[in-house]
């Protein structure tokens, strides 16, 4: 049966294996109050320092104005009842509900940045990140009293790790260390439950579906499901020279995936992320299952199609992957 990722998980609260060393400033996290919201009444302010992508930064504990930017770290910071100040609101899922809050100010999106909206915000803390990247300076001039964290995931370290390092500095911040823990062993333990599962010889293809089109998603650098492969030593159907990140996929035919033959098909349908209620918009579901040139491809006839969760393109969590490797687990497990 073909695997469909459905939102959202439940909440995370117990302790796990993982964390980062807290050094306090001026107070400790202990010190401070254990309110879920930034900035609540009766909070003790102090400092800790962490590490982003940066080096190390000062960091106002609890942050008294907080602006999230970062798609990977929305679903988190709701999670923990984060109170947010401005956001880029215009790009947040459904799945997220800060997006229909109308108290928090709207920065838009990264194709047209409402950037000087922060300062009235007043922020302690920006959390930057993704497709705002590219105005880290442009926040440090508006907000130059306000520390600005970038955690995305740095290429040269495996993604699992840098999604694991984001919510753990983020957690200390937040004074939610525990959380984040346990947000790192539930990844650990889905992304187990793969490595388990697959037999090391089926051959795995993972493309991106935009537009009616179907975009292929190169093994490494493909977007979303590229680091896969390496994680789990999926052996790939298909190998393509050149291949690249782009959001939307390398261009492939249905014949060369037909010609490839997948074993198991790994799907990020983009348009059910950004453009779901439009009346033309087809489910990455209808698409390929429903091709003629594909009917005879294994992981069709087999049913060995697993979809990221729908809001995986403008969400991308660590807790979309760890419901996504729980799905893709339960698939492998039920072809063993």
């Amino acid at each position: 049966m073909t695997a469909i990722s459905r939102r959202r998980l439940g909440a995370y609260s117990a302790a796990g294996a993982f964390g980062l060393l807290l050094t306090a400033c001026g107070g400790t996290a202990e010190d401070a109050s254990a309110g879920s919201d930034a900035g609540g009444e009766g909070a003790q302010s102090g400092t800790v320092e962490v590490e982003d992508n940066h080096g190390t930064h000062t960091v106002e504990v609890p942050p008294a104005s907080v602006v999230a930017t970062d798609n990977r770290t929305f679903e988190t910071l709701e999670a923990w009842g984060v109170t947010l100040t401005a956001a880029a609101r215009a790009l947040m899922p459904s799945t997220i509900d800060y997006r229909d809050d109308e108290s928090i100010i709207d920065l838009g999106n990264h194709r047209e940045p409402d950037l000087e909206a922060v300062v009235a915000t007043e922020p302690t803390l920006i959390i930057n990140g993704q497709r705002f990247s590219q105005y880290y300076d442009d926040f440090a001039r508006y907000a130059p009293d306000a520390g600005i964290l970038e955690l995305d995931p740095r290429d040269e370290e495996p993604f699992a790790d840098e999604l694991k390092r984001q919510v753990a500095v983020l957690g200390q911040v937040f004074e939610k260390e525990a959380e984040a823990e346990q947000l790192g062993a539930d990844l650990d333990a889905a992304m187990e439950r793969v490595s388990a599962a697959y037999n090391g010889s089926d051959t795995v293809m993972a493309v991106n579906v935009s537009g009616g089109e179907i975009g292929y998603l190169a093994p490494t650098v493909g977007r979303a499901l590229g680091w896969t492969f390496d994680a789990f030593d999926f052996v790939p159907a298909l190998e393509v020279d050149g291949a690249s990140d782009d959001h939307q996929g390398d261009d492939i035919s249905v014949e060369a995936i037909a010609d490839s033959n997948p074993d198991w098909i790994l799907v990020m349908d983009r348009d059910a992320a950004v453009s779901a209620d439009d009346p033309s918009y087809e489910p990455a579901a209808e698409i390929l299952e429903a091709s003629d040139a594909l009917s005879g491809v294994t992981a069709v006839t087999e049913g060995n199609i697993v979809y990221m969760p729908a809001d995986t393109y403008t969400n991308e969590s660590i807790q979309t992957y760890t419901e996504y490797f729980n799905e893709l687990a339960d698939a492998l497990e039920a072809q063993a």
